[in-house]
């Protein structure tokens, strides 16, 4: 499956990438601290946001608690749906314009020592067979796909992180979930 690229923000602009059908798919990088981090996003997201919708960016309002998935207001009377993610110094974004949900994740790919334990609690007993199945030296990047295909799916049907369940994996799946042209020693996710 190919993946979807990031248009990366920088200086005020953007500097490539095109929007994928009706999603919208911003990131920032090098940030110093998760503050910076935070208020570039949400500049790249409103942007992105002003030229997809044709309206001026003091016309958009990003909205939601922290906890909350985030949306945007267009004065216009629409609501757009957003998803965020943020790890290390780099942070992405996604908004999808034609009303749908959508989610993203973004993971530094890194050795996780109990594994296991975390992919039998929050990725299941299929997942966490398949993992231990992956040659060692790159079940940290296997591990880290399916964490943020995860994420991302919850992100796009609303879902708090939360411990594996049976009756989850068919929602799960219903959502389409592609990988993201992201930094080397990260991996992303877009659901929607």
């Amino acid at each position: 499956m190919e993946a979807l690229p990031v248009r990366w923000w920088a200086d005020g602009g953007f500097v490539e990438a095109p929007a994928y059908q009706a999603v919208h798919i911003v990131g920032v990088r090098g940030q110093p601290d998760r503050d910076t981090a935070r208020r570039t996003i949400r500049l790249a997201l409103l942007a992105a946001l002003a030229e997809a919708s044709g309206l001026h960016s003091a016309r958009i309002r990003l909205c939601g608690a922290p906890g909350e998935a985030p949306y945007a207001l267009l004065d216009d009377g629409r609501r757009i749906h957003l998803a965020i993610s943020h790890d290390g110094d780099v942070s992405v974004a996604a908004l999808r314009v034609d009303g749908g949900f959508v989610g993203i994740d973004l993971m530094r790919v890194t050795d996780i020592p109990d594994w296991q334990a975390v992919a039998h609690d929050y990725l299941g007993p299929a997942c966490t067979a398949a993992l231990a199945r992956v040659p060692a030296p790159a079940r940290a990047a296997a591990f880290a796909r399916a964490w943020s295909g995860r994420e991302a799916r919850l992100k796009c049907l609303g879902l708090p992180l939360a411990e594996w369940r049976a009756d989850d994996d068919a929602r799960l799946a219903a959502c389409a979930c592609r990988p993201l042209v992201v930094p080397e020693g990260y991996v992303g996710s877009l659901a929607g």
